[in-house]
């Protein structure tokens, strides 16, 4: 795939949401190789900055990055737009320290971005693939990355009162982020309101800017543009935080009560890896296929599951297949005290995230779609979820029983519903979706 920049110059103006100083940002098209750059053109001698993690110097509420002298706060939401568009060069110039907030999303910035029109370069994309599981956990808030052709993420967003619970699943594309992710706005809690204003935050901010929850009630100047607008402001967040890797990445990130200083952290591993990739040739593991036909199996041990799944320590959600035929899959999970997520989910009163027992629903549909399919260098890609409900929690002890059924399948495409139980009762259920993906097409 071709670089990107955009074909003309484009402008902004609007208050910054942290700093309340009115500001001018000027996107201008950028050379092949050049990247995103700031340019502070109301400092002396015009200081540039990169946008890099090594570079962050404030993670409170916002992202903000200093070289020398020359500071940019709250950089994710235009980070994260330009990653959403696709766009790879380009030079900002701005009249003070902070973008604009405008709606509170990432919105205007899209917009900005197709006024200027993307256009295509003779460089081609390089990408850092993740070769490895990483993973960062503070408290109750977790990010993993995992290896994944393309750039997908699952979050869950929850306040400390569980009330306003949602999880998300997203394939990140540009048609997608344009339409699923850009229009969600920040948010906050009434209670916070003060504290960040003694911190000398949100200067800027009002209710044009940002959604306020207040209890079980939402304070906004307009109705919610989702359902699950929390949620997709978080994924918009990730995405303009792991911009800072400086290069796009494909993994799946899946993000439990995700924040800026969780995603720096896990950005810093991902640089890591990534210059460590560099120093070793650019050489990355081909996906291993599977190693045998199940079409005739009834059971698969963890040898077996091993070979059809693709995901690997932490992250194996299936211990065993208690039964399989052509439609239905039922397999087990032993839940013990000793998984690594429950370190800081949560100290002192241990649950297994949602997250995770949507993953091994995904995970049991997965074997089951493969199996209907021809499997040799196939692996089955999960999509999205709809219907998501948790009624109970999973603890350690527990045995985990999933069981999966096939709803519909069209050419690629694959549908199936899922359940999991702990001792006959319900614990949580979804719809999902996968696409059979050639191995060969994911190298």
């Amino acid at each position: 795939m071709k670089q990107r920049t955009l074909l003309r110059e484009v402008s902004i103006k609007g208050n910054a949401l942290h700093t309340g100083d009115a500001v001018h940002m000027t996107f201008k098209p950028a050379p092949a190789n050049h990247g995103i750059v700031f340019k502070r053109v109301d400092l002396h001698g015009h200081p540039e900055i990169k946008p890099r993690v090594e570079f962050v110097t404030d993670l409170v509420r916002a992202t903000t990055i200093q070289q020398g002298h020359a500071k940019i706060h709250t950089v994710e939401h235009v980070l994260s737009a330009l990653s959403g568009c696709g766009v790879d060069n380009l030079l900002i110039e701005m009249d003070a320290s902070e973008p604009p907030i405008m709606d509170g999303s990432a919105r205007e910035f899209v917009k900005l971005i197709q006024q200027g029109e993307p256009v295509e370069q003779d460089a081609e994309r390089e990408y850092f693939v993740l070769g490895e599981t990483l993973s960062v956990s503070r408290g109750n808030s977790s990010i993993i990355a995992l290896p994944f052709d393309g750039l997908k993420i699952t979050c869950t967003s929850a306040d400390d009162r569980g009330i306003h619970t949602q999880h998300l699943s997203l394939t990140i594309e540009p048609d997608t982020y344009v339409t699923q992710i850009a229009a969600a706005r920040t948010f906050t809690i009434y209670e916070d309101i003060e504290e960040l204003l003694k911190m000398g935050k949100i200067k800027g901010g009002s209710l044009d800017s940002a959604v306020v929850l207040k209890g079980d009630k939402i304070i906004s100047k307009e109705p919610l543009r989702f359902a699950d607008e929390f949620v997709r402001h978080k994924i918009l967040d990730v995405i303009g935080d792991i911009t800072l890797l400086g290069v796009p990445l494909k993994a799946h990130i899946v993000a439990t009560r995700p924040g800026h200083a969780l995603n720096a952290e896990l950005t810093k591993q991902l640089l890591e890896k990534y210059e460590a990739w560099k120093k070793g040739g650019k050489k990355a593991p081909k996906p291993a296929a599977p190693k045998a036909e199940i079409a005739t199996e009834t059971t698969l041990d963890i040898r077996r599951v091993l070979d059809l799944l693709p995901h690997r320590y932490p992250f194996v959600m299936i211990d065993r297949v208690v039964a399989l035929n052509e439609d239905e899959l039922t397999a087990i999970k032993n839940v013990t005290i000793n998984e690594p997520f429950f370190q800081g989910h949560y100290p002192g009163n241990p649950v297994m995230p949602g997250v995770l027992q949507v993953e091994a629903m995904a995970q049991a549909a997965g074997i089951l779609v493969i199996r209907r399919n021809t499997t040799e260098g196939r692996t089955a890609l999960f999509m999205s979820c709809e219907k998501v409900k948790w009624r109970k929690p999973v603890r350690p002890g527990d045995q985990l029983l999933i069981k999966a059924r096939i709803t519909k399948i069209r050419g690629t495409i694959a549908c199936a519903e899922a359940e999991c139980s702990v001792n006959g009762q319900a614990v949580s259920s979804a719809d999902l979706m996968f696409a059979l993906v050639d191995n060969a097409a994911m190298d």
